[in-house]
């Protein structure tokens, strides 16, 4: 650990909210999303110098992610985030002594996720009131010490260090010095369960000037990175993945896609039959020698229970729903998985780690076989999705999945004064198109050199009076 890691207290700690409806219906898994609330953290933390400072960070509330449940509502799912929020913010406030940054969230963390457990919160639910907190706290400490969240990650201002036993050893310093940031990244486009394919596959359009088809997201942003959604049954996936590969096939560049599972298989079995049939298919060897990975294709109640045999899937399998804990992916890599999610969702201190393993267990092993990716969970324009690219970033895994700029009408349900604020300050990344300030996707890329600021990763901040409490 860092040994000038400044020590803080957390004296104050907001939670607000905002809702956000959605342009498109976003079907992942057992639900179609069309409108959720964003969540709203500011903490303001004390140095033992006496000086002060606010932080703040942001997630979508997406329900049935979490915790998929087909008896609870939507309304039942926001509840539960709300509740874990707020399990955070007490457990944070009354750790009072001193601590770095790291050191709070290592002090917290397991409380926050047994008082969920009391509740009847899975380890995931727990862990996003946490994420959230964690990440206000890291810009209040960013912005008080007036750098950047790659400077500090770099000099290990938070001060991080080894939480678990098998970290016994490991440089983290050294670790983090090495971080090189790029200034752009690719986007992996996402394709839902429900979205059009073709204008033939669109039973009215929203006509808002946006792409609508992956055809047209294709022509609009120049996407050379893909995710695709399946759903569980053989024969619907395949359809579905022909008429994609149709599409992504007429490009002379080359591509790359993942195929997202979303827990919709009960075994390796079943993705086993999956991968076959797609292997079988003529009309489908381009699209499958694309596949860089498979996400979470078995639901979490059984992934971890039984061996995997990525070799016979011809592919790495990652876990994503399953990472609920601190240590998911140790559990996951003796199952046989080879990668992890990187979801800001999830705790930022969490990937951290995880891909400390991946650099300790690759040096062990002399050859780079384990890895993370990087996740959406529809994050939106302006302080979240900011926070999630520089993370992924910062942990030099070059393309994201990013979909909240194709489900949601950039910032426009937010005050302009807001959009016009995040456009001024990161002019790279926004662009102002059809009436609202939105991501500026070029050749498939975003240009992200702004997010090197002082703060997380945003130079603006949202108009928190324009929000209600959580």
């Amino acid at each position: 650990m860092a040994h000038d890691a400044p020590r803080l207290r957390v004296r104050e700690i907001e939670l607000l909210e905002r809702a956000v409806r959605l342009r498109l219906p976003f079907r992942f898994g057992v639900v179609t999303l069309t409108e959720a609330p964003q969540a709203f953290v500011r903490a303001r933390i004390e140095f033992e110098d006496g000086r002060s400072a606010w932080g703040a960070a942001a997630e979508l509330m997406a329900p049935k992610w979490f915790d998929k449940n087909l008896a609870l509502s939507n309304d039942d799912n926001f509840e539960q985030l709300r509740a874990v929020l707020r399990i955070a913010r007490e457990a944070t406030l009354a750790d009072a002594m001193p601590a770095t940054a790291f050191g709070h969230f290592a002090r917290t963390y397991d409380a926050c996720l047994a008082e969920g457990a009391q509740a009847g919160f899975n380890p995931l639910l727990a862990s996003y009131g946490p994420a959230l907190v964690d990440r206000a706290v890291l810009d209040a400490l960013c912005r008080g010490e007036g750098v950047s969240f790659y400077r500090a990650l770099q000099a290990n201002l938070p001060g991080i260090g080894p939480i678990h036993p098998e970290f016994a050893g490991f440089d983290f310093d050294g670790f983090l010095a090495a971080r090189r940031p790029a200034t752009s990244i690719a986007v992996r486009h996402t394709v839902g369960l429900v979205d059009a394919i073709t204008q033939a596959d669109l039973r009215e359009r929203v006509n808002d000037g946006l792409p609508e088809t992956l055809e047209e997201v294709v022509r609009a942003y120049g996407h050379r990175h893909f995710k695709l959604k399946v759903g569980g049954q053989v024969d619907a996936d395949l359809q579905r993945l022909e008429a994609i590969a149709a599409v992504l096939d007429r490009m002379d560049e080359p591509y790359v896609a993942t195929l997202d599972g979303n827990e919709q298989y009960d075994s390796a079995q079943g993705v086993q039959a999956l991968v076959d049939a797609v292997r079988s298919r003529p009309a489908l060897a381009r699209l499958w020698n694309s596949i860089l990975f498979i996400e979470q294709p078995i639901a979490r109640k059984h992934a971890l229970e039984v061996p995997l045999d990525a070799r016979a899937l011809g592919k790495p399998v990652i876990i994503d729903e399953s990472d609920g804990t601190l240590d998911s992916f140790v559990q996951a890599r003796a199952r046989g998985y080879e990668g992890v999610s990187s979801k800001t969702c999830k705790g930022l201190y969490k990937s951290v780690l995880n891909a400390a393993r991946c650099a300790a267990w690759n040096a062990a092993e002399g050859r780079p076989r384990y890895f993370m990716s990087a996740e959406d969970l529809t994050t939106q324009a302006g302080l979240a999705v900011q926070q999630d690219i520089a993370l992924v970033n910062l942990l030099g895994i070059d393309h994201v999945e990013r979909n909240g700029h194709h489900y949601v009408n950039g910032l426009s349900a937010v005050p302009e004064a807001e959009q016009q604020a995040f456009a001024r300050a990161h002019p790279d990344l926004y662009t102002t198109r059809e009436g609202a300030v939105r991501l500026d996707i070029r050749a498939g890329r975003l240009a992200i050199g702004s997010l090197d600021c002082t703060g997380f990763a945003s130079a603006a901040l949202p108009d928190f009076s324009a929000m209600r409490p959580l």
